[in-house]
């Protein structure tokens, strides 16, 4: 079976804790296993990390794990009922300073601060915007609103303000201590929720740098791109950032499902542009939480990702808590294989007008070219820290990119990288012996036989970070 050049992140959850089907689910083709930090607790995550870890090593290959930090809780407070039924033109109160459980009247809030950051005529969307209610007034603690959509609504649902406009720190207590605990097991990936600018992003930067100092890590941070005050600030975020999660459900309630589409395919493009990973996340195969087929609908959905040059596609819920999280899996997999297939590269046209000053993105770039024109079975960079296999990722190209690296943390992180199979390989200091290893590597694995063409890209002196400075077409003997 050809392996994928899109990734496949699948969330840990109930339905897919065991060590058996996880294993499954990794042969399968996951790449990438979300921990959501939203629920559990801290030994439970370290414990499903060396689940994690042991899955993959059975399953004969690396896999990166990405920690999602739950950001702030802008949510209702519970309810004596456990939730209660709305009526449109009914007046409620969310009320801060409520201390008893709600009922059909009003229900406290987790979210102090709430009302001071609405005012009347403010349009409010609960339940991920299944409920939507006006603001009629603020008196003092309390903000009376009128329901337009009505529903049911049950404890502890979020709170979005359409537009966006709620201040609430993208970092919070809980998400610096499970940044904590995420360094303990060496996290690869850190997702920071809510970030709206990038200080947000700089300052979880450095509490995971702290925090992982002790392991000697740095890992990789993607800021989930889900309040409406982010996409002004899109390109500072990136540029602070290790990639973007195009989180499409807050950031489908805050500015509407209709801009969503669009906003996806640009975030694709900045990313891209900006030689940073992307991930499209939400309701990717929403219906397969139930059902054993997805619908035709998020067949094109995840497709159209593909084709769009994602880097991953997520699954959430549907692996997390659904039925068929092996069966999504796997469909998930058949999808992108299609659409790389129907894919069309523009190697030429990405590099019209560019200039490259660096001496080692100049020889990605240069591997990349000569790649595609003559033909070639694989292209293979010798790397330290996985930037040269991230270049090369960032250009659609059909020749496979195998990256060969001495070090574990660098090949889990490119786990991420489209179109990079990471492997681990220690390389000879002197750079013909190197050279020879690293043909005896692929050809071990069949990735290269006799008469094949490959371009292989490494720096002198051997293992020097950012060192790569030489390209060579070989021919396997």
């Amino acid at each position: 079976m050809p392996r994928l050049a899109t990734k496949i992140v699948a969330t840990l959850g109930p339905a897919s804790n065991t060590p058996e089907l996880l294993e499954q689910m990794i042969r399968a083709g996951v790449n990438v296993v979300r921990l959501n930090f939203s629920h559990g607790k801290a030994q439970d995550h370290i414990d499903r990390a060396m689940m994690v870890r042991d899955a993959a090593k059975r399953a004969g290959r690396e896999v990166a794990i990405m920690a999602d930090l739950q950001g702030p809780k802008i949510r209702v407070g519970k309810f004596a009922e456990g939730k209660v039924m709305l009526e449109p033109g009914q007046k409620f109160v969310l009320d801060a300073a409520r201390t008893e459980l709600g009922d059909i009247g009003a229900v406290g809030l987790d979210y102090k601060e709430l009302p001071r950051e609405v005012k009347a005529g403010d349009v409010l969307l609960l339940n991920d915007g299944l409920i939507v209610m006006v603001v009629e007034a603020v008196r003092g603690e309390a903000v009376h609103a009128i329901v337009k959509l009505g529903g049911e609504l049950s404890n502890n649902k979020g709170i979005n303000k359409q537009g966006g406009g709620l201040t609430a720190p993208a970092l919070t207590a809980k998400d610096m201590d499970d940044i904590k605990t995420a360094m303990s097991f060496q996290a690869d990936y850190v997702a920071v929720s809510f970030p709206k600018n990038a200080t947000d992003m700089e300052m979880a930067r450095q509490l995971c740098n702290v925090a992982a100092a002790e392991y000697r890590h740095k890992p990789g941070l993607i800021a989930k791109i889900e309040r409406a005050e982010a996409i002004p600030n899109l390109q500072a975020i990136l540029d602070a950032s290790d990639g973007i999660m195009v989180a499409r459900g807050d950031l489908a309630v805050e500015v509407g499902n209709a801009a969503v589409p669009a906003l996806q395919k640009r975030m694709i493009r900045m990313a891209r542009a900006s030689d940073k990973v992307v991930i499209t996340a939400t309701q990717m195969m929403e219906s397969m939480i139930t059902n054993p087929v997805p619908t035709r609908a998020e067949v094109s959905d995840v497709a159209n990702a593909v084709l769009d040059g994602t880097d991953a596609v997520m699954l959430s819920a549907e692996t997390a808590a659904g039925k068929f999280p092996l069966e999504t899996v796997l469909e998930m997999a058949n999808i992108c294989r299609e659409a790389e297939k129907a894919e069309f590269g523009e190697l030429e046209a990405d590099f019209k007008g560019k200039t490259f000053d660096r001496i080692d993105q100049s020889i990605a770039m240069g591997a990349l070219f000569t790649a595609q024109h003559l033909g070639a079975k694989a292209i293979v960079a010798m790397t330290d820290s996985g930037s040269t296999a991230l270049w090369m990722s960032r250009h659609s190209i059909h020749v496979p990119i195998y990256a060969l690296t001495p070090r574990l943390a660098t090949q889990r992180k490119m786990c991420l990288y489209r179109n990079v199979l990471p492997l681990l390989m220690d390389a000879s200091s002197d750079r013909d012996t190197a050279l020879e290893q690293a043909e005896r590597h692929l050809t071990k694995r069949g990735i290269v036989q006799s008469g094949d063409i490959y371009a292989i890209t490494c720096g002198e002196p051997m293992g020097a970070p950012g060192g790569t400075n030489m390209l060579k077409i070989c021919q396997v003997g």
